[in-house]
């Protein structure tokens, strides 16, 4: 399968797709004022702890109050004498969740809100005004501000390090048996300080040299933190994570991509740099696009990406899926549409969920979709035709790179599952609620409006001493009320004794109007 990074850096924003044989599987946006924030380091202070929720907001200095459960808190100690934090192996990085070593397990449970057995609560362990060392676990999204923990982690471009815990992890992807004992050896050999490492993909066959430099660079990152921590106030940044280029180019070149495209000079040099620093042997895997076709329109992506943000998305059998983002939980809906099937109902409806399926799991990597999902396949009496809709699903979702988990589907043909969310979806970054309809997605019937009119009219008429009563609205309503509706308006002026004369306004919104009283002079 040919994999390519395609990056467009000229212009306001930067963009960043994964192509797969020509086609965009992954897109990332990052904006200059809304950048991801998961992986920065800050010093906080807390600032206010809430015993009932067994939480805490902490002030780090980011336009929203960020939040950190009782579980991403280390023992209440912040910062330890000597760094002692530990992070989850499975939330370190968003780009390596599916590399990590089963075997080892998480550390802690970053997820969960609730006290652990043994953890005192939360109320002991930080107080209203504290300082705290924290880094964003999950960037703000929407109304919600950034998840943090005090387990820090910092990843290399071999290594991750999660300073002082005695612990070693391997790269799934790493199979080869001998290889992992190989691997688990030397960083057990090269470890001069009690700070745990997971080793990435990426050092796969690795000699000693080149890890002992990424672990040398990585161990003096962290006492550079900790000396800032020292003599910075709160809220303060202290360590920052590479730019979306930087991360994408590191994170997926080499495993996810075979060669990476930019249209900036810029960018390129900061690339060709980066590279020629942590990955030598991909410096020949580079290259300038100089077309004068914009590069987005030279690879049909601009396609792609307004694709992903329509809420109904065509199958090629006819049939069609709607995703409805919201608040809570993202609902996708399957439904059969212009396809009639050529044999039997039950046949339709399974070619039509399996086709479904394919595009559910693609939509959802390339929206980056996550949280709670709830897919609504089209009912299917036959267990046996359920159970492939599942299963097909499950295989679709194992070129995802997020952490999925999918039940079966249930008895009203429902599929529930959960993706992890770090960053915003690609319909949260680049839409915003309509300020029509203010985020509800439907707008009043153009019947509705009059009928409202009608009785606000009446309403007020009734006991009104004005000669005439004008009624402006938008030029839509006001065709209806002259013409379909016209004995609507008849009959109101019988009600209320009086003249009523509509007035179209082109500016007004559909649902906008106002009933204006005039009076004799």
């Amino acid at each position: 399968m040919d994999k390519e990074l395609v990056i467009n850096a000229l212009g306001p924003e930067i963009r960043v797709a994964l192509l797969e044989n020509g086609i965009a599987v992954e897109i990332y946006v990052e904006r200059q004022d809304e950048g991801n924030l998961a992986g920065n380091i800050y010093k906080g202070r807390i600032q206010r702890v809430l015993p009932g929720m067994q939480a805490a907001f902490v002030d780090a200095g980011l336009k929203q109050a960020a939040f950190i459960y009782v579980d991403e808190v280390l023992n209440g100690r912040t910062p330890p004498p000597e760094g002692i934090y530990i992070k989850n192996e499975n939330e370190y990085a968003e780009e390596d969740e599916a590399e990590l070593d089963e075997e080892n397990g998480p550390l802690t449970s970053p997820l969960s809100a609730g006290l652990s057995e043994g953890r005192p609560p939360i109320e002991e362990m930080l107080r209203d005004g504290q300082e705290i060392l924290v880094q964003v676990a999950r960037s703000p999204i929407g109304t919600k501000g950034a998840r943090l923990t005090t387990y820090i982690s910092l990843p290399g471009r071999f290594l991750v390090l999660m300073p002082t815990v005695d612990h070693i992890g391997i790269s799934r992807r790493i199979t080869d048996e001998a290889e992992r004992t190989r691997l688990r050896d030397l960083v057990e050999s090269m470890r001069t300080q009690p700070y745990g490492y997971i080793v990435r993909t990426a050092g796969e066959g690795v000699g000693h040299d080149v890890l002992a430099q990424d672990m040398e660079f990585l161990n003096n990152l962290w006492d550079d933190i900790q000396q800032r921590y020292q003599a910075v106030s709160a809220p303060s940044m202290l360590h920052q994570e590479l730019t979306v280029t930087l991360r994408c180019v590191r994170d997926l070149l080499a495993h996810e991509a075979d060669r990476v495209t930019i249209d900036s000079p810029a960018v390129y040099k900061t690339v060709k740099n980066f590279i020629e620093k942590f990955m030598p042997r991909l410096k020949n895997s580079m290259i300038l696009y100089t077309g004068e076709e914009p590069i987005f329109d030279a690879y049909n992506l601009e396609v792609d990406i307004q694709r992903a943000l329509k809420k109904k998305v065509w199958l090629k059998c006819g049939g069609y899926i709607v995703i409805e983002i919201t608040e809570a939980l993202v609902v996708i809906d399957v439904n059969t549409g212009r396809y009639v099937g050529k044999r039997n109902f039950a046949e339709t409806i399974l070619k039509t969920n399996l086709e479904a399926v394919k595009e559910i799991a693609y939509q959802i990597r390339l929206r980056n979709l996550g949280g709670i999902i709830i897919i609504d396949f089209i009912d299917m009496e036959n267990k046996a035709d359920q159970e492939k809709v599942y299963n097909t699903l499950k295989e679709a979702l194992t070129r995802d790179k997020a952490k999925t988990n999918v039940l079966p589907m249930s008895d009203m043909g429902l599929i529930q599952m959960t993706r992890k969310r770090v960053v915003k979806s690609l319909p949260r970054m680049m839409c915003e609620p309509c300020f029509y309809c203010e985020g509800e997605g439907v707008l009043l019937s153009r019947r509705t409006i009059c009928y409202n009119i009608f009785r606000d009219v009446r309403r007020q008429g009734v006991e009104s001493d004005a000669a005439r009563i004008h009624i402006q609205v938008s030029p839509v309503i006001a065709d209806l009320l002259l013409g379909q509706e016209s004995g609507l308006i008849s009959a109101l002026e019988e009600q209320v004794n009086r003249q009523i004369c509509i007035y179209p306004q082109r500016d007004y919104h559909l649902e906008q109007y106002d009933i204006v009283e005039i009076r004799e002079q």
